[in-house]
Formats: structure tokens, sequence, C-alpha cells
């Protein structure tokens, strides 16, 4: 399987892994299934820490960099269809992100792991539940 990791879930991975379902944590450590992050994963994240709502340390930009050298994922980049995308998915909010994730994951044929329940909701990409 191929999955798109929501922001949270790539924190809670790292951060606090009891947060992930047993199910989760099983399809994380599987190595037959391919890890994917968006860039906006690695702007949400820095911005997080910017807020001071994550501790990262030594500091944000070391501590991501060293993250993405120790987990095996794949870049998601975002394109032009990306963001044509974005703005197709019918959704009941605005939030950038959430759209731009959820774009991706239609783009590129991956299953959005998350926990949040608007991403939930939609029927136009596939997910995997943090439950």
């Amino acid at each position: 399987m191929n999955l798109l990791l929501d922001t949270h879930i790539f924190l809670w991975a790292l951060l606090d892994p009891n947060r992930l379902s047993m199910r989760i944590q099983t399809e994380l450590a599987n190595s037959s299934n391919s890890l994917w992050l968006s860039p906006l994963t690695t702007w949400e994240v820095l911005l997080l820490a910017e807020k001071q709502k994550i501790t990262l340390t030594p500091d944000p930009l070391n501590w991501i960099r060293q993250a993405y050298k120790h987990i095996p994922f794949q870049e998601a980049p975002l394109n032009h269809e990306v963001a044509i995308q974005s703005r197709q998915l019918i959704f009941s909010h605005q939030d950038p992100v959430d759209r731009f994730l959820g774009a991706t994951a239609q783009v590129y044929d991956l299953t959005l792991v998350t926990a949040d329940k608007r991403l939930l909701q939609s029927k136009e990409f596939a997910t995997l539940p943090n439950s």
C-alpha cells in the first residue's frame, strides 16, 4: 500500500507513537508499504514549531532533517495537477493543507493516513483512519 502521512500521523509516529492505533503502527512498520510525505508536511511541522505548539530538539530544522534521514519516505511533489485538484475536491472546509493533502492522495493514488474526521469523510480519495 502507498501511504501518504498526514502531518499529525508523521509527528505521532516519531514523537508519540502510542497515539497511533495498532493497525497504523503495523502498516507503518510493514516494509511492503511505501511511505509518502508532502512538502506541506515539512512546512506544517516547521510552522507548528514556530508557533511553539511542538518542541523539536535540538532545533526544528535539524530535527526534521534528521527525521527524514531515518524514515524511508518518498516525496509526493506539489505540481500543477495537485493544485488543480485541490480546488476540485468537495470539502465542507477550506483548510489549504487538507485540500493539498487530499489532492495529493488523489493525483498520486495514495492512501491518506489520518485521524482528521473531516478528511475521513471524503470519498474522493482513499483514507486509512487512525482508529
